[in-house]
């Protein structure tokens, strides 16, 4: 009988993907691209474009065993950076308005393209934004904070793309 249950557990759970970071990537996914996303946000960061590129191929790179190439992909993402925005969160002061608080926001457009399963495709906007004190330079602190944004949106579209529960 109890050969019979352990038969029954494997049967059961052999048809199963079990992955601990939530990605569900069907195991004939072999490869992606990893297009270039431009930015075309009305206030440009000459090198966002190329940050946020690097930063969604290193997070499939770290959380999945696809590899990323330039030519034919099972899967394809595409798309570019629609908005980059520095706003005051926090008005202190009301003699002499000075933010105390600042928020960047940065919008993405994003198309995923699934070559191998079309109904797991889709094209969405993604935004984030995440609200500092300023402290020193903007120009020193935006940097970090933008990094900081870009991990934010690439979750987001990595668990838009892999882990469809």
């Amino acid at each position: 009988m109890k050969y019979l249950y352990g038969l029954i557990c494997l049967l059961a759970f052999s048809g199963c993907k079990i992955a601990l970071n939530g990605a569900s990537i069907p195991p004939e996914m072999k490869s992606v691209s990893v297009r270039v996303f431009e930015n075309n946000a009305p206030l440009v960061v000459p090198t966002l474009s190329s940050n946020f590129t690097e930063e969604l191929k290193t997070r499939i790179r770290n959380q999945t065993s696809l590899r990323i190439t330039t030519g034919d992909a099972d899967g394809v993402f595409s798309g570019n950076i629609t908005g980059y925005s520095l706003t005051p969160e926090a008005i202190t002061d009301n003699n002499r308005p000075t933010a105390g608080a600042t928020r960047l926001t940065i919008r993405v457009s994003v198309k995923y393209t699934n070559n191998l399963n079309p109904k797991q495709s889709f094209e969405q906007s993604f935004e984030k934004y995440k609200v500092f004190k300023l402290a020193g330079s903007l120009q020193i602190q935006e940097q970090g904070i933008a990094k900081d944004v870009t991990a934010m949106l690439t979750e987001d579209i990595f668990n838009a793309a892999f882990a469809q529960w």
